[in-house]
């Protein structure tokens, strides 16, 4: 087997939108397939201060440190990535609480040039509840705009899945990804 060139792939938007479902349908298709790879799962989940519309610095600091040390080690074992959340959609759930912060906008700033795909997974239905994340759905919409519009500001390109096409997200997302890998088992697509 060609080993494929070092990738790494966040799937970005706000809470309950199919993320994690997304990462790890993906996860399995790629592995099926042979490519050595890594999910890197969402922090926010482990983070012992609040979060959502409760966060603060702390929380935030703590929940994107813990993601980029996770990317990290995972970018260092494996050739192939997947996260479940970038460093940016992380920090906006600050951003919305408190505001821009220098320190760490300098970090996630530097830290998005990483990912060599950005895969936003827009609302599409009701949200649910799981007992962690927010259910209100204004917050969730308030994340998804403000994450629109930092990805905007930044000219961070992304792969933009249809809120009206759910149902090929993981055939679209499995595209993109095998034009940016050299696996001879992605060429059969």
């Amino acid at each position: 087997m060609t080993v494929p060139r070092r990738l790494k792939i966040a799937f970005i938007g706000t809470h309950g939108v199919g993320k994690t479902t997304l990462c790890y349908g993906l996860a399995a298709r790629l592995k099926a397939r042979d490519v050595v790879l890594e999910v890197v799962h969402e922090v926010a989940r482990r983070c012992p201060l609040p979060i959502n519309e409760g966060t603060g610095v702390g929380a935030q600091s703590w929940i994107l440190h813990t993601q980029i040390a996770e990317e990290l080690v995972a970018s260092e074992r494996y050739p192939v990535v997947l996260c479940d959340r970038s460093a940016l959609d992380n920090y906006v759930y600050l951003l919305l609480a408190r505001g821009p912060q220098a320190e760490l906008e300098t970090l996630v700033t530097s830290w998005m040039s990483g990912y060599q795909l950005l895969v936003f997974v827009p609302t599409s239905g009701a949200l649910a509840a799981d007992g962690i994340r927010a259910t209100d759905p204004e917050f969730q919409r308030a994340v998804e705009a403000r994450l629109r519009s930092e990805l905007r500001a930044r000219s961070l390109a992304v792969l933009d899945l249809s809120d009206h096409a759910r149902q090929a997200w993981l055939d679209v997302t499995e595209r993109a990804v095998a034009e940016r890998l050299d696996s001879p088992q992605l060429r059969f697509f």
